[in-house]
């Protein structure tokens, strides 16, 4: 994927943040020595992310990479793959550990397979920072930074029945589909149960009819991911589902495969203005899909904010304190209860997408030009 250029309003957060470590009592870096009760000031910091396949991971790179140098840090970023398997981020963590990284930041390609790296890190005396995604089954991962995720699905789930309500141009009953994530992310359970909290009571009352069956996540998972699988499950869906009967919406975890089943749904000949779509990231094509009237809505996750609290725990550590959290009894990994710093998600629907992007210059043009 080409590198998303970033804005400077990003490069500003995070800079900001960064520097000043977001307030006095958060732990900012003013007074700090060079080799301070945590470690050196200028110690290496190494950020695993997982393939360029979504808009966010990349946007994140390029921010750890710039808000990292702007704090004084050595920033080593890396990037697994999308064509390989988790082995090389697993490389990739030893490789940081053994050239003596302090803190690594990991955005996990598998959360559930790093054991053995993060003991050789709690071994060596490295802080772990889970970003995004929740490491799994290891008592090694110090700290979770993420977008509240339970959130995120809560905000999905009352979207599609908003949607539903404001498009179909019927009474419920309605027909619905739900997809969640790829079984090797963490977070997609996190995204399902939030939006099933939502959407579970309306489906016991008949209000929402899933007309497949299919409501269990191992039936709803899209490995990897992947458009393609979420394009192909929902041509199945339509063949097998809906030749007779309309589907009146869709629960998509993320834009990329809502733009696929939204893709599977117009080649089906079915009219997507009336089809409520939901999908999380506020990626550029969905954030175009939205103002045109086809996707419903999506969430708003600043990539900037997140990689700036980072920053601010990583600066906490350095300093030799105990980074801020907000969370410590949401995020059990099967091993500890991870402390976690979560921010709050934002929905954005065509009605609120000007007020949402007022800070992100590239989006609100977007929406700007749609008016």
């Amino acid at each position: 994927m080409k590198r998303i250029a970033l804005t400077s309003v990003a490069l500003a957060a995070v800079a900001a943040l960064a520097l000043t470590g977001c307030s006095s009592e958060r732990g900012g870096t003013e007074g700090a020595s060079t080799e301070a009760a945590g470690f050196a000031a200028d110690a290496a910091i190494g950020v695993a992310l997982p393939d360029k396949t979504s808009e966010n991971w990349v946007l994140a790179g390029g921010l750890f990479e710039d808000g990292l140098a702007e704090a004084g840090f050595e920033a080593d970023v890396q990037y697994a793959p999308a064509s390989n398997t988790v082995a090389e981020q697993q490389n990739q963590i030893s490789a940081m550990i053994t050239n003596g990284a302090k803190v690594i930041v990991i955005g996990a390609k598998d959360g559930k397979q790093l054991g053995t790296q993060l003991q050789q890190a709690a071994d060596a005396g490295v802080k772990v920072i889970a970003y995004d995604r929740l490491i799994e089954n290891t008592e090694n991962v110090d700290y979770y930074v993420a977008f509240d995720n339970f959130e995120v699905g809560r905000l999905q789930g009352q979207a599609l029945l908003d949607g539903l309500a404001e498009r179909s141009g019927h009474e419920a009953p309605w027909n619905i589909e739900l997809f969640s994530g790829s079984p090797d992310d963490a977070n997609s359970a996190v995204f399902f149960n939030g939006a099933m909290e939502v959407l579970q009571p309306k489906i016991d009352d008949g209000t929402l009819v899933v007309a497949s069956g299919q409501t269990e996540i191992g039936q709803t998972a899209t490995q990897g991911w992947e458009a393609e699988n979420a394009q192909s499950r929902m041509d199945s869906l339509l063949t097998s589902t809906y030749g007779s009967q309309e589907v009146d919406g869709v629960l998509s975890p993320n834009d990329t495969l809502g733009r696929a089943i939204i893709t599977s749904i117009k080649q089906a000949g079915k009219d997507i203005s009336k089809i409520t779509v939901t999908g999380q990231d506020s990626e550029v094509e969905s954030v175009k899909s939205i103002m045109a009237g086809e996707q419903y809505s999506t969430i708003n996750k600043d990539t900037a904010i997140l990689v700036a609290e980072t920053i601010t725990m990583i600066q906490a550590l350095q300093q030799g304190e105990e980074p801020e959290v907000n969370d410590t009894e949401q995020y059990d990994n099967g091993v500890k209860v991870v402390p976690a710093y979560l921010i709050p998600p934002v929905i954005v629907t065509k009605e609120n997408a000007a007020d949402a992007y007022a800070s992100n210059p590239n989006l609100l043009e977007i929406v700007n030009a749609s008016k």
